[in-house]
């Protein structure tokens, strides 16, 4: 592993401790290989992928998730906890440039964790240890060109993007269509109840927003087809060129 890689390594750990909610400021600090085996027990760890211009696999192992729950604010069973760690995931991934970040999972990381590709950074609290993040970039993803800028910033130069998406051509992905976003306090979503109306931020008549695994694709309008609820796309936005 080069050492421009092991940077961006090192900034996606940085950015995820930066974002997700803890109790305490949180630092990443890079683990010997040799101690990663077994640190996910036998109850495996949280994993998410992430494929764009490059492949990513990250996995999280945290001591206590109940406290990662409380200081995201919330102890209600209808938020999870890869609903609290989102945001952090999609912080640090972004280090990876223009991508789809899938859904998380909790499943074995024995050899993702041993896996030569994969940096491994202990997440050090005020008096202890509270877990430990891996970033592995994948044999099928390619970056050329890693380093870092003036500022000490990554920068990374992608190769085609071709050659690499036609390898998960068959892999099936979330399509959502949006019809409109707001905001609520904990306090507001855990009081709601049946006839309760919900203002959304878009006027009737608006597009709806296309979006796969996340990610706004496209703009349409909302159809009904032998009486389902069906999407007529009318935009598709060009994300080519920031990919």
């Amino acid at each position: 592993m080069t050492a421009s890689t092991t940077t961006l390594h090192t900034a996606a750990a940085d950015a995820f401790v930066a974002t997700v909610p803890s109790a305490a400021l949180l630092r990443a600090v890079p683990l010997d290989s040799a101690a990663a085996a077994g640190l996910a027990g036998p109850d495996g760890a949280i994993v998410t992928s992430f494929v764009g211009g490059v492949s990513v696999d990250t996995a999280l192992v945290l001591d206590d998730l109940s406290q990662l729950t409380a200081a995201g604010g919330t102890v209600s069973p209808s938020v999870s906890v890869l609903d609290v760690l989102r945001p952090a995931l999609e912080a640090a991934t972004a280090v990876f440039g223009t991508g789809v970040l899938g859904d998380s999972r909790i499943e074995a990381v024995d050899a993702l964790l041993l896996d030569p590709a994969t940096t491994v950074f202990e997440l050090v609290g005020p008096s202890r240890t509270e877990g430990w993040f891996a970033v592995r970039l994948r044999e099928d993803g390619t970056v050329a060109g890693l380093g870092t800028s003036g500022d000490g910033a990554v920068a990374t130069t992608v190769l085609p993007m071709v050659g690499n998406l036609g390898r998960i051509n068959a892999v099936e992905m979330a399509l959502t269509v949006e019809i409109g976003r707001t905001r609520m306090s904990v306090r507001d979503v855990l009081g709601l109840e049946p006839g309760a109306v919900v203002e959304l931020d878009r006027s009737a008549g608006a597009p709806a927003d296309v979006l796969l695994n996340g990610r706004v694709i496209a703009h349409g309008e909302v159809v009904v087809v032998d009486q389902d609820y069906a999407v007529r796309i009318t935009k598709i936005l060009d994300v080519a060129d920031g990919i």
